[in-house]
């Protein structure tokens, strides 16, 4: 029953993906986890397969429709897949504990929830963007390369950490910093996700188990799930949806929070109290 349910939970993911183009995939970590009961390091190896997958996937109709920059791809996602093959290996350290990485990874829900949220709350909607397009600031950088690639190397490095693709921060990056039209960052961010997933893996292959038959089963899934998703988003408001979902992470990022907690009880000490009958004398 736990493996059904499990893999309805991955279509959803799959569904979310479809009709929000990304974030959506935020949801496998904790669903593996908490839910499938993987452990959280090997977990996160699968969940780079997932969202590497996916990703991979939605990029087909944007390469035939020639949405996808592979000058951005070269440079953004040369750096993004260092950060992430040197975030996986650093996970793989034993100074960096599971909980460290389900809080890490507690913060970046909350990240892409505030990003969601305010994206949908703006009230500015340009009249020359489609719906789908109108969450995202228009480009006020010229040539910002430095700051895109340093960008690429820290969204990288939490790739590799927490297993989370970031689209939520690469597309608003190659928007500002690159540069490049809303409708070819929304196409190449998929690429480069899907990069930065293989980059990610390769850290943590012999490093970290990985159950494959749930991970090709839970992908497959997900994969069904994004092309129902794509169907289903021109019937409904991106931006509604946007807001609601990132509610919904919030809500997400607060239990996978409390499952912690016990990090939070460990830093409440003792406090040390002298007896009011003991006096203390200077010497």
């Amino acid at each position: 029953m736990t493996w059904l349910v499990g893999h309805f939970l991955a279509v959803c993911i799959g569904i979310s993906l479809g009709l929000l183009g990304g974030g959506g995939s935020v949801l496998a970590l904790p669903i593996l986890v908490y839910f499938m009961g993987v452990a959280p390091k090997s977990a996160i190896a699968m969940t780079l397969i997932i969202v590497g997958t996916v990703s991979l996937l939605g990029t087909i109709p944007h390469w035939k429709r020639g949405n996808i920059n592979l000058k951005t791809v070269l440079i953004f996602g040369s750096a993004t897949m260092i950060g992430a093959f040197g975030g996986a290996r650093l996970a793989t350290m034993p100074f960096i504990t599971a909980t460290f990485q389900m809080l890490l990874f507690a913060g970046m829900m909350l990240l892409a929830a505030g990003f969601m949220i305010r994206r949908a709350s703006q009230s500015h909607k340009p009249k020359d963007l489609p719906p789908e397009l109108e969450l995202y600031p228009e480009p006020v950088c010229r040539y910002c390369w430095l700051w895109l690639m340093t960008e690429g190397i820290g969204v990288g490095v939490l790739t590799g950490l927490v297993g989370v693709g970031g689209g939520f921060a690469i597309v608003p990056a190659l928007v500002l910093l690159g540069n490049i039209p809303m409708k070819q960052a929304i196409a190449t961010s998929l690429l480069i996700i899907a990069l930065n997933s293989i980059a990610g893996l390769l850290g943590y292959l012999g490093h970290i188990a990985i159950d494959w038959p749930l991970t090709v089963s839970f992908t497959f899934a997900a994969a069904l799930g994004t092309i129902a998703g794509s169907y289903l988003a021109q019937f409904v408001s991106a931006k509604q949806l946007q807001k609601s979902f990132g509610y919904f992470l919030l809500a997400v990022a607060t239990f996978v929070l409390i499952q912690n907690r016990q990090v939070f009880q460990q830093l409440n000490l003792p406090r040390i109290n002298s007896s009011p009958g003991i006096q203390h004398r200077s010497s």
